[in-house]
């Protein structure tokens, strides 16, 4: 697997998580400026990639000086949307800044295709797809709008410039005002998947603008310097292959209606079982046994159904929800003492979470898509998008866990799956090809 020193486009992450209230209740409105210049930045920026692309077709290499003239605008709009999504607190000012916080590394132009070049916006529309869902900011909005504008001058522009400053990172965002406002700091969790998703739209932004020919990844990994995943009583494993046998690709949703079908009904059982483990856990401060077991293996067996749906597993799921039994499981860990008062409030505090998992789920809507062609193609589903679908999965069921009182432990926002693996002291370095998400 590749490493992030490997990637041409890497994200820094200095943040001390410390925000200033006051700055942060005004944040928006300090940003007009910013937020003003970044765009003018970036029609800069457009007309300097059309001169990159003509560049690249010519004599397949951009020249330095609009190779630097692009990646300093990449880099500002970088900590522009770090701002203003509050993954960082000092103001970006109207330059970019060496120490910010949050910011980029850029490796120096290298040769390029052509023919790679010639058809970089086509091939640039699946990793725009994703940054908009993500809601990398103004580094892929600005881009998107300008090359729509440039290529088909209609509303698409307008559309993709809304969509690509909402998404996960806008979520994020609005949850950690509240949670800044209340206690002077970002929640480690959300900040680091606001900094996971301006990393990937620097990546989708550098290869559109040709300052690589580099494919963005979405692997989570490229998180891992800056996130960590504590633990938690439900867990997701991942041992599924990429291998995707076109045939039940195709057919994927037909072959799911069983399962729609079993959960709605499932689904109806467990309203009452969550009343019921509400009103004893109320009593006793516990939820039993029998009804944790019920609702632990509804919400795994909803896990493989979605897997299975959304191509980020690969076999046909069973009926019952049973651990060990699918390539995308989770671990749940047994019952213990829930404090009554959380668990009277416990819908109204999971509604933040929900809002959360909502947007994931619009993550892992946008890699089915892209994968069920990509899969009918190659037969294989991207690693990257495969373990990005798995990090929206885990959040998802760490939410309905905490909603439906399978446990007390809110969910954690952080994209990884993993925390970051130690580098063996002696190793011998072997290349790797360099590709992203191999679209």
């Amino acid at each position: 697997m590749e490493s992030v020193e490997q990637r041409p486009v890497r994200l820094v992450v200095r943040d001390d998580l410390r925000r200033s209230r006051l700055t942060v209740v005004f944040r928006l409105l300090l940003a007009i400026p910013v937020l003003v210049w970044v765009t003018l930045r970036g029609i800069a920026a457009s007309v300097v990639a059309f001169v990159n692309w003509l560049a690249v077709l010519i004599q397949g290499e951009v020249p330095e000086s609009l190779h630097g003239f692009v990646a300093s605008y990449l880099r500002y709009a970088t900590q522009v949307s770090a701002y203003v999504f509050l993954a960082a607190d000092p103001y970006p000012w109207f330059r970019a800044q060496a120490d910010y916080p949050v910011d980029l590394e850029i490796d120096s132009p290298v040769r390029q295709g052509r023919w790679g070049g010639f058809f970089r916006l086509i091939l640039a529309v699946p990793a725009l797809l994703l940054a908009a869902a993500l809601g990398g900011g103004f580094v892929s909005g600005s881009s998107g709008q300008s090359s729509w504008t440039a290529s088909s001058r209609n509303e698409d522009a307008i559309w993709w410039n809304v969509s690509s400053v909402g998404g996960v990172a806008a979520a994020a965002a609005f949850l950690a005002w509240f949670a800044i406002v209340a206690r002077g700091g970002a929640p480690r969790g959300l900040r680091d998947l606001t900094a996971f998703a301006l990393s990937y739209a620097a990546q989708a932004g550098a290869f559109l603008f040709l300052l690589t020919p580099r494919y963005p990844t979405s692997d989570p990994v490229q998180a891992e310097q800056f996130s960590e995943l504590p633990e938690h009583p439900v867990r997701i494993v991942v041992a599924d292959d990429l291998e995707r046998p076109r045939l039940t690709v195709f057919f994927r949703l037909f072959l799911a209606i069983p399962h729609f079908v079993w959960i709605m009904l499932w689904s109806i059982a467990v309203v009452f079982a969550v009343l019921a483990a509400w009103v004893v856990a109320l009593v006793t401060g516990r939820v039993p046994d029998s009804l944790h077991r019920f609702l632990a293996a509804y919400i795994r067996y909803a896990t493989h159904l979605v897997a299975f749906v959304y191509l980020i597993g690969r076999r046909f799921p069973g009926f019952t929800g049973r651990a060990g039994s699918y390539g995308i499981d989770l671990e749940i860990d047994p019952p213990t003492a829930q404090s009554r008062w959380k668990t009277l409030f416990r819908f109204f505090l999971s509604l933040p979470a929900l809002i959360l998992a909502s947007a994931l789920g619009g993550v892992a809507l946008v890699i089915a898509f892209l994968a069920w062609w990509y899969a009918l193609v190659t037969g294989r589903m991207p690693e990257g998008m495969r373990n990005l679908g798995a990090a929206c999965l885990r959040y998802s069921a760490q939410t309905y866990a905490y909603t439906l009182l399978v446990t007390s432990h809110y969910p954690y926002g952080a994209p990884i799956l993993r925390d970051a693996q130690p580098e063996p002291e002696e190793s011998v370095a072997v290349p790797t090809p360099a590709v992203g998400d191999a679209f």
